[in-house]
């Protein structure tokens, strides 16, 4: 059976935009999923597993009891932040792998008509590591200094930090400082179209991580106590080195990181609306394609 194929290019409305985003990731879900894991998968790993560490060795040292002991000596010390070193570098590894792939793995699809070249694609994913870590660099900075600003900053900056990984990869020209400020000059073309989108998809995103989190919080009530109202200060220093605690939140995360994909092409799909609302580029060719056809 043939999947349908979703033409990127083209203007859209607020429903068509959320519906595109929903029906590309569920026609494609298999070889998206096994490709972004494929590729991004041994950082995810890497991220987990240091994450699973960095709350043992955490809830260690919250654990006021145990300042006394020997144990708390300095090989311990060496061990957290290698291990926070670890975290961190493996977390910026699997969020730019994953936000490069989904999006590299768009434009085959667009450049072949619906078939992807998964060796294509993780070439252009290797040769744009650096570029893509540049800019998350100034993605994150532009987002830290809005939230300083004020509240509104941030609600205006979030629809072209949706926008800037797509310019990079959609108009390969450009370089990465091109990319960034494109983004606002783009955003602008159907601000309010984009910032509704993301506003929906941030309350659903919001809403499913709440239901994925309600074990971690039962389970958090039961083991410390509150549910009967006998709260133990011992289960208190221990409870962030709990091994289930952490393999609930490794899990929480990994389905978070999840999440994120649909925001990642939900991203493509509003910089194709923009992109096309202000230059036709997949309407002009789209009437060269009939032409061509005819003849």
């Amino acid at each position: 059976m043939n999947k349908p194929y979703i033409e990127f290019r083209k203007q859209r409305d607020f429903s068509s935009i959320l519906t595109d985003t929903f029906g590309f990731i569920r026609n494609e879900f298999k070889p998206f999923i096994r490709t972004i894991f494929n590729i991004a998968g041994p950082a995810i790993v890497v991220f987990m597993l240091s994450l699973a560490a960095y709350n043992y060795v955490a809830g260690d040292l919250l654990n006021f009891t145990r300042f006394n002991e020997p144990s708390l000596n300095s090989p311990n010390v060496f061990v957290t932040i290698l291990v926070v070193i670890i975290y961190f570098i493996s977390a910026i590894a699997a969020y730019i792998l994953t936000a490069s792939t989904v999006l590299f793995y768009i434009k085959s699809y667009i450049d072949h008509k619906g078939i992807v070249d998964a060796a294509e694609i993780k070439s252009n994913v290797l040769k744009s590591f650096w570029s893509f870590f540049g800019l998350s660099f100034l993605k994150g900075v532009t987002l830290i200094i809005a939230i300083m600003l004020c509240f509104v900053p941030v609600l205006y900056a979030m629809v072209p930090m949706a926008l800037v990984f797509s310019i990079y990869v959609f108009e390969p020209k450009r370089s990465t400082s091109d990319a960034f400020s494109q983004s606002f000059t783009l955003a602008n073309a159907d601000f309010w179209t984009a910032f509704g989108v993301i506003i929906i998809l941030g309350i659903i995103y919001y809403i499913l991580l709440m239901v994925v989190s309600i074990p971690s919080v039962i389970y958090a009530l039961v083991s410390t106590g509150i549910f009967s109202g006998e709260i133990d200060p011992a289960n208190l220093n221990t409870f962030s080195a709990d091994p289930v605690v952490i393999i609930l939140n490794v899990l929480n995360t990994f389905f978070q990181f999840l999440l994120n994909i649909i925001l990642m092409v939900a991203g493509a799909v509003i910089y194709f609306h923009l992109h096309e609302k202000v230059n036709f580029t997949g309407t002009y060719d789209r009437i060269s394609e009939i032409g061509n056809t005819e003849d």
